[in-house]
């Protein structure tokens, strides 16, 4: 069966969210701030004629009587909680895509990205080495699931002090180059509807065939929206071991975008023991789109970084 994670019904609201600053390697300050509502996995919106969809993934850093809250840390660390229903830190959450926690962190203009797993303390407290690799706004995601809830993904923005330059978004384009890998991207997203989009996998002109499987999956696919990052998170068409779904080198996903506008597209495989990460972005108006990598990096060290600055899985 297909499995398709679709962001639908692009509602817009406004709700309370805490700005984070992350300074001296430790959280210092915390206040209200506005954002927009709209976030897969968040409190229903109510459309035209009464009808009820759900609201994009990551704007909100509470739902559903969840709420995610940063934890003072030392300053090669970042940690935070979930707090539940009844006020206390969530200590149970079912496993999904191989881990329990999955923390996606990408500066406000896209210019970095990391999907890192942190570990649980006893007192439900996360912590992982930071990921926050350099000054800016940040926006961290957390994807869980509280055991006996359904899946959520909660936000909070972060800020690491520093001069920063901001980076432009690239122009569109279909292939991009990380760690010697080319990956090449078929598919046009369309507001509203289930796009199929394939990344295509070589390496020295020659098709990768035999692709590792990483989180469960020869692929994962995080896209966040220009802007507002909402977010979105899908999984590839079929599983490794399900007698059809071969190791590569296309890896097909389904996903539906909720609107026009410009996507950032993070593209996940492992192959000889380490996971890469190619980018695209991936701008659409509902007939016609392109997609473009990010600028290239150094290589990366024990598979770690991955071409951009803060760019990294564990």
């Amino acid at each position: 069966m297909r499995t398709v994670t679709k962001l639908a019904g692009f509602a817009v609201g406004l709700a309370a969210v805490f700005g984070t600053t992350y300074g001296i390697g430790r959280v210092v300050d915390r206040a209200p701030a506005a954002e927009s509502r709209h976030d897969e996995g968040a409190a229903p919106a109510t459309g035209a004629g009464g009808t009820t969809d759900r609201l994009p993934g990551g704007l909100l850093v509470s739902d559903r009587g969840y709420t995610l809250e940063t934890v003072d840390a030392p300053a090669d660390e970042f940690a935070f909680r979930i707090v539940g229903p009844d006020g206390r830190p969530v200590t149970r959450y079912d496993v999904a895509h191989d881990k329990r926690m999955h923390l996606i962190v990408a500066r406000r203009d896209l210019s970095g990205f990391r999907h890192v797993h942190p570990e649980l303390a006893p007192d439900g407290t996360w912590r992982v080495d930071t990921p926050l690799a350099g000054a800016g706004q940040w926006r961290a995601f957390a994807d869980f699931a509280p055991t006996g809830a359904e899946p959520l993904t909660l936000g909070v923005d972060v800020t690491v002090p520093g001069e920063l330059t901001e980076r432009p978004l690239p122009a569109p384009s279909t292939s991009t180059t990380v760690d010697g890998y080319t990956v090449t991207l078929t598919g046009a997203p369309q507001p509203g509807r289930t796009s199929e989009l394939t990344l295509s996998v070589s390496r020295d002109g020659q098709p990768v065939t035999d692709l590792e499987p990483y989180l469960g999956a020869y692929g994962h696919l995080v896209a966040l929206r220009r802007g507002d990052l909402a977010y979105l998170h899908v999984h590839p068409d079929g599983t490794p071991g399900d007698g059809r779904t071969r190791p590569g080198p296309a890896v097909t996903f389904l996903a539906e975008v909720p609107s026009a506008g410009s996507y950032r597209l993070y593209l996940d495989f492992r192959h000889g023991g380490a996971v890469h990460t190619a980018e695209f972005t991936v701008v659409t108006d509902g007939t016609s789109t392109g997609v473009v990598p990010s600028p290239s990096g150094p290589a990366p060290t024990g598979g770690a970084d991955h071409g951009t600055p803060g760019h990294g899985h564990n």
